[in-house]
């Protein structure tokens, strides 16, 4: 037993009077803050004016936490937050509700999806896109460069929760966590860490994609306060931004490790015991295949682009 990880830190940083600082918030603020950062230096390599790219987090932000909220919802609890007004409520708004609905307290939104925030983003970029008159596909190639790196911080929030745990296992490296969802016939069995699986996973996916970028993309674009329109034309025609392939990857990379890890993942709901594949796997099926569709149709427009 000395192997094992012992678990158990709070899920609170510190508290500032009435507010507390959490892991988990704290993780998401420094995901969506680097995300910001690294959008931000895409836009302005690739000579996108500042005007466009200033609404671009208020639609990624309002996407993110409006998918992922009615994806948990919708997809792993449907018989709970559907089927009742409280229930509607509680989706809609980050409270919680006792039984006879005469009193609520603030617990902020418990529950969210990463393939409804996936969807969710898709959506509010296609609306911006239309909006401030960018290409969609430029847009969501430089939204990607930034995702694994939030995902990363998301899975790190779900690991400081001792949330999302992993199948029981003796594995010298598994975690001991002390939290309802790892208590097991009277006891708090080891277990996959299976969140710092899928943080490493986003982290390498971050930097190999972040690398792929930087060798191939960055040197197409003309440098100097002087850039000349037909530079950025050519540009725009032999690299991989615009084309889908960066998000392509991230989603075909994330969502093709998310359907293996979560074999060692202890079961979510309910429904899915049983199941051969549970809902996470299902959802990430379509998202592989679109991303791998997309990475190929990206390198083919980009080989024909560049042919004399």
């Amino acid at each position: 037993m000395y192997l094992f990880i012992d678990w158990m830190p709070s899920p609170e940083i510190c508290s500032l009077g009435p507010i507390t600082l959490r892991w988990y918030s704290t993780f998401w603020v420094i995901g969506l803050l680097t995300a910001y950062f690294i959008v931000h230096k895409g836009y302005r390599q690739q000579c996108i004016s500042e005007e466009k790219f200033e609404p671009l987090f208020f639609y990624c932000f309002i996407g993110t936490l409006v998918g992922a909220r009615l994806g948990h919802c919708i997809f792993y609890e449907p018989e709970v937050y559907l089927t009742s007004t409280r229930g509607w409520l509680e989706m809609l708004l980050p409270i919680r509700f006792n039984s006879d609905m005469t009193d609520w307290k603030f617990t902020g939104y418990e529950g969210l999806a990463s393939h409804g925030g996936t969807i969710g983003i898709i959506l509010m970029m296609m609306l911006y896109a239309r909006n401030v008159k960018v290409k969609m596909f430029t847009v969501i190639d430089n939204v990607a460069l930034a995702v694994p790196f939030v995902a990363c911080c998301i899975r790190l929030g779900n690991l400081m929760n001792s949330e999302i745990i992993g199948k029981a296992t003796d594995v010298p490296w598994a975690f001991i966590f002390h939290s309802n969802e790892a208590f097991l016939n009277g006891e708090f069995p080891p277990r996959h860490p299976a969140q710092l699986y899928e943080a490493i996973a986003y982290l390498i996916i971050f930097f190999v994609q972040y690398y792929i970028y930087k060798k191939h993309d960055l040197p197409l674009y003309p440098k100097g306060d002087k850039v000349k329109v037909a530079d950025l034309e050519a540009a725009n025609q032999k690299s991989y931004v615009g084309k889908g392939f960066y998000f392509g990857f991230t989603i075909a990379t994330i969502f093709f490790f998310r359907f293996f890890v979560e074999f060692l993942k202890k079961e979510q709901v309910d429904f899915e015991q049983g199941m051969t594949f549970n809902m996470g796997q299902l959802l990430s099926i379509p998202f592989v295949l679109l991303g791998s569709w997309l990475i190929w149709n990206a390198i083919q427009k980009a080989k024909k682009d560049t042919l004399p």
